[in-house]
């Protein structure tokens, strides 16, 4: 099949859980004979060239030109990479997430294939103005009137979808990279970060993921572990700023910026507990990372973190500071509740959570729906 994706911003690239489930698919799709383009958004020139092509494992990139301008990339780029990938003849358009799958009723009207994945319903969350969270309703909305095929990643969206558009989704769960363990180096030599030192959250730092419940839990817990928070901005850049002011006044906590290779491995590694208290999720892929690597997890109580939990960590009341303060303080008292925690969970994660297992079903569902 010859098979366009659009709603990444770029790939490869670790800046969020749509970009690292786009490559995770591609790749898979290209040896099997499948030809796939990823339509990335670019917003600086490249080469003095409008549109820039170039190849990734076997990969199809086509960077298409957006604005630098916060709320309107988006919007450019998914239009603009629906009308080359119109005329680019492909047997499926296949967009990643609410905002540009808007842009479905176009391939729509034309009877190309369409297929939409839901990686969270994007308008809940706070940072995006009112026009921008009219803007994302409206392409969930889009979506479930003309899209061929909508995936879900939890059983939670599947309820959203049939409760309110009375839409029939398909559960197509994100999977996980086998991990690469480390022992502590570079992290301790840049931040004095050891094995068992320190309680890990990694992800996006944007507000919906709960972090300033983090900070004030936190700060009120008896320990010498630090807080690491690893993780960038989404346009959240006065946020990101406003967070690293309240950690000022305790010296146990630590931003990294964005990390990646090597550092994060290591952060995954060597953490004494991974920590989510995320308010809204669609299907976590840090959480599912963390588990990988064989860490206890503790995470806010929302049906996508407690669907991929299980039996293995612990759970806390969403928005609940002090629910969170008792628990990170009972874990860091009681370390053979961590022990526990983390038998098995490293190989229960990585055999349920596939990413060869996900390929295979979402090219089914290509194939499995021709016009």
């Amino acid at each position: 099949m010859k098979i366009a994706m659009i709603g990444q911003k770029q790939v490869p690239s670790r800046a969020g859980g749509i970009e690292v489930a786009v490559e995770a698919l591609a790749v898979r799709m290209v040896p099997k004979g499948h030809e796939v383009t990823l339509y990335n958004y670019r917003r600086h020139c490249r080469d003095g060239k409008k549109i820039y092509r170039w190849d990734y494992k076997g990969v199809h990139i086509c960077e298409v030109p957006v604005m630098n301008v916060r709320g309107c990339a988006a919007v450019m780029g998914s239009l603009f990479a629906t009308i080359l990938a119109i005329f680019g003849r492909y047997d499926c358009i296949h967009y990643h997430a609410e905002g540009p799958a808007l842009m479905t009723f176009l391939p729509h009207l034309l009877r190309i294939r369409t297929v939409v994945t839901i990686h969270g319903l994007d308008w809940q969350r706070s940072k995006w103005g009112k026009f921008a969270s009219w803007y994302l309703r409206q392409g969930e909305k889009i979506a479930a009137a003309c899209a061929d095929q909508i995936i879900v990643l939890s059983r939670a969206m599947q309820k959203y979808f049939l409760d309110t558009y009375n839409r029939e989704t398909v559960l197509i769960p994100n999977g996980i990279e086998k991990p690469v363990k480390r022992e502590a180096a570079v992290i301790t030599e840049k931040w004095n970060l050891k094995k068992d030192s320190y309680i890990l959250y990694l992800g996006r730092i944007v507000p919906e993921k709960g972090l300033e419940s983090l900070i004030q839990a936190f700060r009120k817990v008896q320990t010498d572990k630090k807080l690491v928070i690893a993780g960038g901005p989404s346009d959240t850049e006065a946020f990101y700023q406003e967070l690293q002011e309240k950690a000022k006044k305790d010296e146990r906590i630590l931003f990294t910026g964005f990390v990646e290779g090597t550092v994060l491995d290591e952060l995954y590694s060597n953490s004494y507990f991974y920590c989510l208290p995320s308010e809204l999720e669609g299907m976590p892929i840090s959480l599912l990372e963390a588990m990988s690597y064989g860490n206890y997890c503790l995470c806010s109580d929302i049906p996508e973190c407690a669907e991929v939990m299980s039996a293995f960590g612990g759970m806390f009341h969403k928005g609940n500071t002090e629910d969170l303060r008792e628990w990170m303080q009972k874990l860091c008292q009681e370390p053979e509740l961590i022990e526990k925690g983390r038998q098995q969970v490293s190989n229960f994660v990585c055999s349920k959570y596939n990413w060869d297992e996900s390929a295979d079903k979402t090219l089914d569902l290509y194939q499995s729906h021709k016009k």
